[in-house]
């Protein structure tokens, strides 16, 4: 599938040669979430950048575009043959701009630091991997495919790697989410449930009529809280620790006169590997049945939202220890290993059956008002991806 027209000339641009300079553009370019920030730019214009350079050096260029104005681009690397094949994955959609310290898409350098909004989540993944992949591919020596995957809605649903998945595979991948130059080998997943707690509306005077699902729904709040205690105190994961939950948003009532008949409670259960939603589902579902047989009157509808698996790679596979190798060389000593409390791509990929795991850059300030990308990081991580892209496909 060839790309789709660009307004940037398909010129190789001398200033995007290194990560820095490619982080720069792309910093500039408006990809805000529309999912997230109503009237959001999108990832378009993103796109159609990392499209049009990735051509101009040699890459076969795939535009996936099931929702309009949300594109995804994998770019393509054929090797000779009879190699292994590996797939950089990194998201094109940042979060919005109002409220940052400055402008968002001015990128500034300070400190050996790049400042702007996406520098540390995650355009200066998309930059290493970009010039990784050109670097470990000149020449034409590799045996194996490499496939970047620059995708859209990451910050949202993940709609850009699901996307990428029906069409796109590999024998394994890389995540380039940042994770300080560490080795990130798990992520919890979640689950978001809406519990509605049905009260009956009568006059403020007549409490004899009314059932207040406000008051009803305090007994499920603190059992709630309860559940979230039995949870810390029970075994944890060795590198993530226990699964939580806590009430996001409550909604209820009409006027201070009358008792509310409804009573909404939105709440989100953080899972650790070896949960599930369903299991989160039961678990829930048992609570509030307590509740049911010991508090009058209490009557509810569980609803299941949005859920997406925990992720755990082997640490044995061999992209794990390939990149590991490589970090270890890059850094001086062995990498620190760590897990992320937050959710990634990575679940997808491991779920479509390619074996993964997360290295990113260091920095701070995602989704804050200051976010910047240490400079050095990310040419030690673009480093280390075309050392681990050259060593595995070859």
């Amino acid at each position: 599938m060839s790309p789709q027209p660009s307004s940037i000339a398909a010129v190789p641009d001398p200033s995007t040669a290194d990560p820095g300079g490619l982080l720069a553009r792309l910093i500039a370019i408006d990809s805000v979430n529309p999912d997230l920030v109503a009237g959001g730019a999108g990832e378009t214009a993103d796109a159609d950048f990392c499209g049009t350079w990735l051509a101009a050096r040699g890459f076969e260029i795939h535009r996936l575009e099931r929702r309009p104005g949300r594109p995804s681009v994998v770019a393509v690397a054929r090797g000779t043959g009879g190699g292994r094949s590996l797939m950089l994955n990194g998201h094109l959609d940042t979060v919005g701009l109002a409220g940052y310290d400055g402008d968002p898409l001015a990128p500034r350098v300070s400190d050996g630091r790049m400042y702007g909004r996406g520098t540390f989540d995650m355009k200066g993944g998309i930059a290493a991997m970009m010039v990784a992949a050109t670097r470990a591919t000149a020449g034409g020596r590799l045996r194996g495919d490499v496939l970047l995957a620059c995708v859209a809605d990451e910050e949202y649903g993940s709609s850009g790697t699901e996307e990428v998945l029906e069409s796109f595979t590999a024998d394994a991948a890389v995540v380039t989410e940042p994770s300080h130059l560490e080795v990130t080998l798990a992520h919890k997943g979640f689950v978001w449930f809406d519990v509605e707690i049905e009260g009956r509306a009568a006059h403020g005077s007549r409490p004899e009529l009314g059932i207040d699902a406000i008051a009803k729904a305090g007994h499920f709040l603190v059992a709630l809280e309860q559940l979230g205690q039995r949870l810390a105190d029970g075994p944890p994961h060795p590198l993530l620790g226990t699964g939580t939950v806590h009430a996001s948003v409550i909604r209820g009532g009409e006027e201070p006169s009358t008792y509310p008949a409804h009573c909404r409670v939105t709440l989100e259960r953080r899972t650790v590997p070896g949960e599930s939603a369903d299991g989160v589902e039961r678990e829930l579902a048992g609570l509030l049945d307590r509740l049911a047989a010991i508090v009058p009157d209490f009557r509810y509808r569980l609803i299941r939202g949005v859920h997406r698996e925990p992720f755990e790679a082997d640490p044995d596979a061999p992209i794990v220890r390939t990149l590991t190798r490589h970090a270890e060389q890059a850094l001086g000593h062995p990498p620190v290993v760590r897990a992320e409390p937050f959710w990634t791509d990575c679940a997808l990929l491991d779920r479509a059956g390619i074996p993964c795991l997360l290295f990113g850059a260091d920095g701070e300030g995602a989704h804050a008002a200051t976010e910047y990308v240490d400079l050095a990081s990310l040419d030690r991580l673009t480093d280390v991806l075309t050392a681990t892209i050259t060593d595995f496909c070859s």
